[in-house]
């Protein structure tokens, strides 16, 4: 099974940036045990603090991939082409966000890209992406690849 971890703008300052709201924690130390906790998934990982360069990898593994786990950090209140791009490819979506979005600033509680997702985590820190692989591994997997 393949999932794609799809990070979007400033999550790339996980552990320093804002500790209070998104922990002390590197997404890449995080990434270090999420294949440790799931070995027979192979994970791919990208991010980017640029629209466009998310929406071209999204169409690069949106059609091969067993599942995609977004967070599209800032993008989620102001990108409609996100949102296009993940109704426009076959893979499944699962949008997480580290910080529960509905609790926070008004602007924060509108996404562009929920309606479009097969189903949105947020607000349970970096464990929502173990969640989100955890979901695609019983629910898409055949039964000889379930974890």
């Amino acid at each position: 099974m393949q999932i794609a971890i799809i990070n979007g703008p400033n999550l790339n300052l996980l552990g320093t940036r804002e500790p209070t709201i998104y922990g002390d924690s590197t997404f890449e130390a995080f990434y270090k045990t999420l294949k440790e906790r799931f070995p027979a998934i192979q994970f791919h990982y990208y991010q980017s603090n640029i629209e466009g360069e998310l929406i071209n990898e999204l169409q690069r593994v949106g059609f091969d991939y067993d599942g995609i786990l977004i967070n599209p950090g800032g993008y989620t209140h102001t990108s409609v082409a996100l949102g296009d791009c993940i109704a426009s490819i076959t893979t499944p979506v699962i949008e997480v966000h580290i910080s529960n979005i509905h609790s926070r600033e008004a602007f924060r509680q509108i996404s562009h890209v929920s309606a479009k997702c097969r189903g949105t985590i947020a607000g349970l820190g970096l464990e929502g992406y173990a969640l989100g692989v955890l979901f695609f591994t019983h629910s898409f997997a055949p039964d000889e690849k379930k974890i």
